[in-house]
This record gives C-alpha cells, sequence and structure tokens, in this order.
C-alpha cells in the first residue's frame, strides 16, 4: 500500500491480447496524472487480479473468485479486453461481470479528438454520452435454439395464449425473450437526467422502437418521460409536455413554453425513434446531447457513433451502478490477438477509461489533464498506425511517452 493520505485501492484485469499492452502504457500516464494535481495526498493502489485466457491458464477458470472478490470488496475495477471462451461454459466475460455486480448503466461518451480521421465530414458536431440500459433486453441472452423442448413449449403458448399469432415457418422457428421492466427502465433514464444536470448538458434523448414494440420499448419510452415529469418536474420540459400544451393551448403556446423552459435552463427530455436516429446522428449529431437507451439499440448506436470520430480504439466505457457505487471502467474494443506483443496497439481507450475512472473518484482535475495530453498529441499527428492514414505511425510505447510528456 502507498503512504498517499488519500490512496484508493483498484483491482486490474490487464485482460487478453494487447490488453496487457495497452493497460503497462496506460498506468504510468494515470499516475502522473495523479502526481501532477495532487502529489503525494492521493493515489491509487492497483491490486491485479486474473480473468480470461491468462486466468484459465493460470487457474483453470476464467473468472476466478478471487478476482470477483476484490471487486465484491472495492466496489471498482478498471479491465483492459477480455476474450471470450470459446464453445461450452461462459457465453460473455463482460456480460458475467456486468451482471454478477448489476452494473445498469454502460456509459459511453463521444466526441471527437482534432487530428483523428473520420469517414464524416463533420465529426466535431459529435459530443455526446450513451447511457446504455446494461441488464435487460434481448442482449441479455434468454433465447431458445429452434430444435429444444423449450422452444417448443414457447411456440404452444404462444399459439394457446397469444390470439391468432402464426409463424411462418413454425418447425425451425427460434425464440428469443425480451425483457424490459419499470424499475430497470426508469433508474437507467434517472441516471442519464442525473449526468446531463450535473454535467449542465442541454437534452437526453429516449431513443427506442416503441412504435412496434409497443409494450417493452414503448414501455420504455413511456416510464422514462413520467419519471422525468414528476422525480424531475422542477428540472426539466418534455416533448410530451410540449404535446399536451399543443393539443389544449395550440402550437404557439406549446413554442412559448419550449422557449421559456429554454431560456430557465431546464433539461429537454425528448425521443426519438431509434432508425431514425441513426440517420439524424449522421445528419445533424449535434441536436443530440445525452442519450438514454435497451441494450440492443446502444449496442449499435455506440459503436456506430464511436466510427464518427475515429472507431471505438479511441472509445471509453464504464460500466456502472450508481444506486450501489459499483463501478467497472474498461477499454471497448477487443483483444486483436493478430498485433498482440508487437507494440502495434492504440492505447486510448484504455487511457480513456481511465480517465473516466478518475472522475469517478472526483479526481476530474487528473482525468482531464490525461484527455488534455491525448489531445494535443493527436492533434500534432502523432498516431497509431490504426489512424495514422499513410502518416508515420508510432508505437504503442512511444505514444503513450508521447502523452506522457505532454502531461
Amino acid at each position: 500500500m502507498k503512504n498517499q493520505t488519500n490512496c484508493v485501492t483498484v483491482p486490474v484485469i490487464r485482460g487478453d491480447g494487447i490488453g496487457p499492452e495497452i493497460w503497462d502504457d496506460t498506468q504510468p500516464v494515470l499516475e502522473a496524472a495523479i502526481a501532477k494535481h495532487y502529489g503525494d495526498t492521493r493515489g491509487i493502489d492497483w491490486l491485479f487480479c486474473l480473468a480470461g485466457q491468462a486466468a484459465f491458464e493460470a487457474t483453470g477458470d476464467y473468472l476466478p473468485a478471487a478476482t470477483m472478490a476484490a471487486i465484491e470488496t472495492h466496489k471498482l475495477a478498471i479491465k483492459a479486453p477480455l476474450s471470450t471462451p470459446v464453445g461450452e461454459g461462459i457465453r460473455s466475460l463482460n456480460v458475467t461481470l456486468r451482471k454478477a455486480f448489476d452494473l445498469y448503466a454502460c456509459v459511453r461518451p463521444v466526441s471527437w479528438f482534432p487530428g483523428v480521421p473520420s469517414p464524416v465530414c463533420h465529426p466535431e458536431r459529435v459530443d455526446m454520452v450513451i447511457f446504455r440500459e446494461n441488464t435487460e433486453d434481448i442482449y441479455a441472452g434468454i433465447e431458445w435454439a429452434y430444435d429444444t423442448p423449450a422452444a417448443a413449449a414457447m411456440k404452444v403458448f404462444i399459439q394457446e395464449h397469444c390470439g391468432s399469432l402464426s409463424f411462418p415457418f413454425p418447425e425451425t422457428t427460434a425464440f428469443g425473450v425480451k425483457p424490459v421492466s419499470k424499475q430497470g427502465s426508469e433508474r437507467l433514464v434517472g441516471a442519464a437526467i442525473d449526468y446531463a444536470l450535473k454535467h449542465k448538458r442541454v437534452s437526453v434523448t429516449l431513443v427506442h422502437k416503441g412504435n412496434i414494440m409497443k409494450y417493452t420499448e414503448g414501455a420504455f419510452l413511456n416510464w422514462g418521460y413520467a419519471l422525468a415529469e414528476t422525480k424531475y418536474a422542477d428540472h426539466v420540459f418534455t416533448w410530451r409536455q410540449y404535446g399536451a400544451i399543443a393539443k389544449a393551448e395550440g402550437k404557439l403556446a406549446a413554442d412559448e413554453a419550449m422557449k421559456a423552459a429554454q431560456i430557465a435552463g431546464k433539461l429537454i427530455i425528448k425521443d426519438q425513434i431509434c432508425d431514425a436516429f441513426f440517420q439524424e446522428s449522421l445528419i445533424r449529431p449535434e441536436t443530440f446531447d445525452v442519450v438514454a437507451t435497451l441494450n440492443l439499440n446502444g449496442d449499435y448506436i455506440s459503436d456506430a457513433l464511436a466510427a464518427q470520430v475515429g472507431g471505438i480504439g479511441i472509445s471509453p466505457g464504464a460500466n456502472i451502478n450508481y444506486q450501489t457505487g459499483y463501478a467497472l471502467f474498461e477499454a471497448t474494443h477487443g483483444t486483436a490477438p493478430l498485433i498482440a506483443g508487437q507494440n502495434k496497439a492504440n492505447p486510448s481507450a484504455m487511457l480513456l477509461s481511465g480517465a473516466m475512472l478518475l472522475d469517478h473518484l472526483g479526481w476530474s482535475e487528473a482525468a482531464e489533464s490525461v484527455r488534455q495530453a491525448l489531445r494535443l498529441t493527436l492533434f500534432e499527428g502523432l498516431v497509431t498506425g490504426d489512424l495514422a492514414e499513410g502518416k508515420a505511425a508510432l508505437g504503442t510505447k512511444e505514444f503513450a511517452a508521447a502523452i506522457l510528456h505532454r502531461l
């Protein structure tokens, strides 16, 4: 244990593939940022834990009990990418960790760093924070193969209890269940609103497919609006309120109410059907600020937006339970085994996830220093191979050293 006045123990999973490389070059940058702002008064005691392939080779277990106990004790962790076991066993280590600690909010900030190549004309217009529900929806993995007794029973149940529903190919139909609850929806939307209010954001957009899935995604939308209009009544103005005023008093009155809310600095709560969101996020991304959505939509949205600002190689992420305080920070990309050990990986996502960890600890000055040092490095054209596009590329260690120098 270090001797700092305020020393926090943080479990670290170095991960598989390129994971150990990007972590080993992230750690010194985070420590330098902490020392720059707080000297010896604050520090992190890194507690290294095993998970993934490295854990399996050492212990025969992909998620050892000691690792789970460390996260349970300290309520937070940071991890590099993990490889998912092939074949039998755990479906996804990431999903297992999220479920074990009920990390219901997957938080993905997405913004552009000048100097990073982008496939869109105006990546600078993208500045969003995605709140993706992490414990429900079809990504939770409740499904049955077509040739199982469970699928046969589901088919009978649907045919007998769900009206005149039928299947075009009943003998080869598989089934999946999409659980969406009031409590799960409310805590996710509430977290997004709390974040937006704390960080003085302009709007929260509820992204959904409620026009088709009326009792799941439509319910998510309705529960989200209801929560905003009751718990946050003094701080928000919703599109649903706008519509009610327009219906009762006319559009002019509704426009005036919206204008008054904006002048008063109220947070605007709106919604967008998910397919329209994809179009609008390309054409008018500046109209979106904080986004709250269900799991599968959030999976697509997060990666699509990341592509607009340079790819998931520079995309950080956090999985948080704002009610219990458990938090897991992670680089959102894969293990990239083809370049592992070759000093070619981009550590930016790991660095930015580390900055999110520092923010979570309340050490925002150090967090912003990490982001600013990365911003300066990229602006000067110093990049790793994935962002080079014909320019000279730095290796992982050299890139991290350039960031460290700019601290």
